[in-house]
C-alpha cells in the first residue's frame, strides 16, 4: 500500500513537469510560429488571452468530469488531449487557423491543470500531510526542460510543427505510462451524508461561499503573480534604467525564490497550517513589492522581486488545497473554481498595471499589488479548519 502511494506521488510529479513542458514548448516556439503566420506582436497578445480563456473553458468541464468518472480517468485523458493539442499551433497556416489551435490547446491544457491538481489533493489526503506546494514547484521543472528541448530542436534545424509534434508524441506515451499508478477514485468522505457523498453526485451542488472566498483570494495572489511574469523585467529597465541582461534578473529573481519557496511550504505548512502560510506569505509579499515600487537602487529592487515570490510562492497551493479538502465529493468542481477564477486574475494581472501606467509611473502601480497581498493576509483566517487527516487505508489505495 505504501509503495503505491508513493509511485501515485510520483505519477502525480510527472504530470505537474509534462503540463509545465507542453506549456513551455509553445512558448519556446512563439517567435518562428508568429513570423510564419505573418502576424504582429498585438494580434499575438489578443490570441494568448484567447489561449487563456479556452484554459478557463476546459477547467469548468473538468472539474465536474473529475468528481464523476475520478482523476484516474480525466488526467491521463487530458494529458493525451494536451500533447495532442500542441501539435496544432505548429501546423497553423494563417490568423484564423491559429486562433483556433490555441483556443483548443488552451482548452486541453485547461483540463489537465485542474485534473493533476485534484489528484494531488487526493495524494493530499492519503499521505495525512501537505504536499501540495512541491508538487506546484515542479511545474517550474517543465518549463526548464521545455526550454533545452527547444534550443536542441532550434539547433538541428527542427520546424515548429516537428518540435511540436515530437513533443507531443512523448507526451502521449509519458501520460500512459504514469497512469496506472494514480489512485482509484474515492467513494466519498466518512462525514458526507450517504446520498451525496458517491462521485459526481456533488458535482451539480452550488459551491458554498468559503469556497468563493478561496477563488476571490486565488484571483487576487494571481493577479499579483501575473503581474510579475510580464512587468518586472520591464520595471526594471524602464524605471530604474537596468541594462537587458541586468533586467532579465528581476524575473529570474522572482521565479527562483517562487520555485524554492514551494519546495519548503508544504513543511512549514505542516507545522504552522495553511493559514499561516498564507497571512504570513501574503503579508511578506506585499513589503517585497512596496520595496519595489519605492526602491531608487537596482540591489533593493532585486530584493524586492526575490522576496515577492518567496511570499507568493506558497498561497496558490494551499488555496487549491483547501478547494480540494472542502468537499471530497465535489473536489474536482471546487478546484476548478479556485483555480479558474485565479487563472483569470493572472491573465488580468497584466493588462491591469498597463491600464494604470496611463495613469500614474510604472513602479507606483506596483502598490495595487501590494495592496491585494495585504487583503489576501487579512483574509487567511478562511483557510482555517482544514487539517489533512490520516486516511483510512481502504479509501486511501
Amino acid at each position: 500500500m505504501e509503495r503505491s502511494l508513493r509511485a501515485a506521488r510520483a505519477a502525480t510529479f510527472t504530470y505537474f513537469i509534462l503540463n509545465g513542458t507542453l506549456l513551455g514548448m509553445w512558448v519556446v516556439q512563439i517567435p518562428p510560429i508568429e513570423e510564419r503566420v505573418g502576424i504582429s506582436h498585438a494580434v499575438l497578445g489578443g490570441f494568448l488571452v484567447l489561449l487563456g480563456l479556452g484554459a478557463f473553458a476546459g477547467m469548468q468541464l473538468a472539474g465536474p468530469l473529475a468528481d464523476r468518472l475520478g482523476t484516474r480517468t480525466v488526467v491521463p485523458v487530458s494529458a493525451v488531449f494536451c500533447g495532442a493539442a500542441l501539435i496544432l499551433p505548429g501546423l497553423a497556416a494563417d490568423t484564423w487557423t491559429l486562433a483556433a489551435a490555441l483556443f483548443v490547446f488552451g482548452f486541453a491544457n485547461g483540463c489537465l491543470d485542474v485534473g493533476m491538481n485534484a489528484h494531488a489533493v487526493q495524494v493530499e489526503k492519503a499521505y495525512g500531510r501537505p504536499v501540495m506546494s512541491a508538487f506546484h514547484a515542479t511545474f517550474s521543472v517543465g518549463g526548464v526542460l521545455a526550454a533545452l528541448a527547444g534550443a536542441a530542436a532550434a539547433g538541428l534545424g527542427w520546424s515548429p510543427a516537428a518540435t511540436l509534434g515530437c513533443a507531443g508524441v512523448l507526451a502521449t506515451l509519458v501520460a500512459l505510462g504514469a497512469a496506472r499508478a494514480l489512485l482509484p477514485a474515492e467513494n466519498g468522505s466518512a462525514t458526507a451524508p450517504p446520498d451525496e457523498s458517491g462521485p459526481g453526485k456533488a458535482a451539480g451542488r452550488p459551491a458554498p461561499a468559503r469556497i468563493w472566498i478561496l477563488a476571490g483570494l486565488a484571483l487576487l495572489v494571481m493577479l499579483c503573480e501575473g503581474a510579475a511574469n510580464d512587468w518586472s523585467v520591464l520595471h526594471l529597465k524602464t524605471v530604474l534604467g537596468a541594462s537587458d541582461s541586468l533586467a532579465a534578473f528581476a524575473y529570474g529573481a522572482f521565479a527562483a525564490a517562487m520555485t524554492v519557496g514551494r519546495l519548503l511550504a508544504d513543511r512549514i505548512a505542516a507545522r504552522f497550517g495553511p493559514a499561516a502560510i498564507v497571512r504570513h506569505g501574503a503579508a511578506t509579499a506585499a513589503v517585497g513589492m512596496t520595496a519595489v515600487a519605492l526602491s531608487p537602487w537596482i540591489p533593493l529592487a532585486l530584493a524586492g522581486w526575490a522576496l515577492f515570490g518567496a511570499g507568493l510562492s506558497g498561497c496558490v497551493p494551499q488555496l487549491f488545497s483547501a478547494a480540494g479538502h472542502a468537499d471530497p465529493a465535489a473536489a474536482g468542481a471546487n478546484v476548478s473554481r479556485v483555480a479558474g477564477l485565479g487563472y483569470l486574475g493572472m491573465l488580468a494581472g497584466p493588462a491591469v498595471i498597463g491600464w494604470l501606467t496611463h495613469l500614474v509611473p510604472l513602479n507606483i502601480t506596483f502598490l495595487l499589488p501590494a495592496a491585494f497581498c495585504l487583503v489576501a493576509a487579512a483574509a487567511a483566517g478562511v483557510l482555517r479548519g482544514r487539517p489533512v487527516t490520516e486516511p483510512q487505508a481502504a479509501q486511501a489505495v
